[in-house]
């Protein structure tokens, strides 16, 4: 029965680390082990034999174990044999398939194409965003979701394959012929220079080859642009594999520097994280950029670096994620990522957050006082904190998000205007000098309200909540006129709302359209303008005095910027346009 089955997959959950942990003092904890599968056991079976209905036992036992591993932490995860190429493409970046996003569409179904990757197999053969899918090979997907869509577009590289497809606009739907290849999701999205002599670097992710693409862009930086100082962004990069951040850490600091030593409950799994290869440079001044969406590993780059005084860091408070995961093989092919220890960064501190199961909706967490903290000193004497991620020398607000642009994206408005809109240009100006014109605003605020487009008010639902509780306490007199004025400023007015965030409006349309042209990078270089986490880098990497007191204990002086900066070797604070891509 298939209830045998994923008991077995259940008592591997359990007990899969067990022969590392001989010679503890576990035997109560393993009663309890034993007592509880024998219930379980038990419990499957009676359920299966005697529930009035079908009972779907493979589904019941899987919501049985992400429930209970759910209550552990979020990241520890099982992950059946059919979701194997979810763990490989989280590990390496790797697929087969046509690289490309699908999305649904649930308001008119079907799934369409969102986001083709550039020289990937979907862009070569022609597919645009906004291609309804509606056929692959003979299996009809009109009506599919998006992981029946996603599950048959991937498949062996070299395996070839025909796509259906309606364009928007057309009447007929076009037939294309598409084959797979090993898709390997690039990780250094985007480089180039700034301001003449500052390099920059935009890392996504962490996976096995993250380091070689860092290497290889910053060599072609510094050999080919020459420049004499760095910036490396890791902004809403949520980690990966933990070798390659020990990697691209030793690319900055001398050979042999602790990067990360990590400890658990299995004491031989307790290692200590050392750079292994010669440096390509220890001394070229950087900046390093977070936010709260750098998590993991990018919170060990870029507090590494913090600790070893080998880089300002600027931006938001990063996420807190100072946990290590492992795999470990289970029953029936399947694999159970584990939490197994917690990693500690040069200075002996710890960045996980000190209560990471109670998140905002974003992720983000609220501030940790200092009085739950401890201070840990840099390799120069620098104070700095545990307890909550990484927190940066130059602190830069984040610019708040109106919810109507959430809803804008979700609800597809805006990307169904710039499907249209696209058909309609078939270039644009280059990056660097295209805008959003006032025209297409009002074309978009026209489009979104000739479609009804309404969106949920969080202000507005508050108010009616605060509204209530006034009249049952009775302190809403009945001729007041103050809830009145700020309903009528709170209740949704869709072209009031369009003017009163017309900048944000038009930066991500701008951004929508410029991705339909250049893709990933060309959406990463739109969104650099008017960045004032990046403008704070360039203004600190263009002064050395700034920079070296940034990085100096407090007693130190001013002087060792002239090692670091000499005379004929300062950064202009010019603005360029020159922002050659790789």
């Amino acid at each position: 029965m298939n209830y045998k089955k994923n008991l077995a997959l259940f008592l591997g959950l359990l007990l899969g680390a067990a022969p590392f942990t001989e010679g503890r003092a576990q035997s109560d904890n393993r009663f309890e082990v034993s007592k509880n599968l024998d219930i379980f056991n038990a419990l499957v079976k009676e359920a299966e034999m005697f529930y009035v209905d079908s009972m779907d036992v493979e589904k019941s036992v899987r919501r049985g174990i992400d429930a209970m591993l759910s209550g552990l932490d979020p990241y520890t995860e099982y992950y059946p044999e059919s979701e194997m190429e979810t763990l490989k493409l989280m590990t390496t970046g790797e697929y087969g398939g046509i690289g490309s996003l699908i999305r649904q569409r649930n308001n008119k179904g079907g799934v369409v194409i969102a986001e083709p990757t550039e020289g990937m197999p979907a862009a070569l053969a022609g597919l645009k965003a906004g291609d309804r899918i509606l056929a692959i090979d003979t299996i009809d997907v009109s009506g599919a979701t998006n992981e029946r869509v996603s599950s048959l577009l991937k498949g062996v590289p070299n395996t070839t394959f025909t796509i259906t497809i309606q364009r928007p606009g057309e009447q007929k739907p076009r037939k294309i012929e598409i084959t797979r290849k090993q898709i390997v999701a690039p990780q250094v999205v985007y480089y180039g220079v700034r301001q003449d002599s500052i390099g920059y670097i935009y890392l996504q992710g962490f996976t096995d080859k993250s380091a070689q693409e860092v290497k290889e862009a910053f060599l072609d930086l510094k050999q080919n642009h020459h420049i004499k100082s760095l910036i490396l962004d890791l902004r809403n990069n949520g980690g990966g594999v933990l070798e390659g951040a020990v990697q691209i850490v030793g690319m900055f600091v001398p050979k042999g520097s602790e990067v990360i030593s990590t400890r658990g409950k299995v004491r031989q799994w307790d290692r200590t994280y050392r750079t292994p290869v010669e440096p390509l440079d220890t001394v070229m001044p950087m900046a390093v950029l977070i936010n709260g969406g750098s998590a993991s590993a990018s919170e060990i780059v870029s507090g590494s670096l913090q600790d070893l005084d080998r880089a300002v860091l600027i931006g938001q408070r990063s996420f807190g994620k100072g946990l290590v995961q492992s795999t470990r093989d289970l029953p029936y092919d399947g694999k159970l990522k584990v939490t197994i220890s917690k990693y500690y960064i040069p200075s002996g501190r710890c960045i996980q957050q000190l209560d990471y199961s109670h998140r905002r909706e974003d992720g983000s967490v609220g501030a940790v006082p200092d009085s739950l903290t401890s201070v840990f000193y840099t390799s120069k004497g620098r104070p700095v904190r545990d307890g909550g991620g990484v927190r940066p020398e130059f602190e830069i607000e984040e610019p708040k998000t109106p919810t109507m642009l959430y809803y804008l994206a979700a609800d597809t408005v805006l990307f169904d205007f710039v499907t249209d809109w696209a058909q309609k240009h078939p270039k644009i100006a280059p990056i660097e000098s295209f805008v959003v014109t006032d025209e297409d605003f009002e074309a978009l605020k026209r489009y979104a309200m000739e479609k009804n487009f309404t969106y949920d008010r969080q202000s507005e639902k508050a108010l009616k909540n605060l509204r209530e509780v006034a009249e049952f306490e009775g302190y809403l007199d009945e001729d007041s006129t103050l809830f009145a004025a700020l309903e009528a400023k709170l209740t949704p007015n869709l072209e009031r709302d369009f003017d009163r965030f017309k900048d944000q409006v038009k930066k991500v349309l701008a951004s929508e359209i410029v991705k339909r042209y250049y893709y990933q990078s060309g959406n990463l270089q739109e969104s650099l303008k008017d960045d004032k986490v990046l403008d704070k880098a360039l203004e600190v990497l263009a002064d050395p005095a700034l920079y070296v007191r940034t990085l100096s204990a407090p007693e130190k002086k001013e002087e060792e910027a002239a090692s670091l900066y000499p005379p004929n070797l300062t950064c202009k604070t010019t603005s360029s346009d020159a922002v050659p891509t790789r």
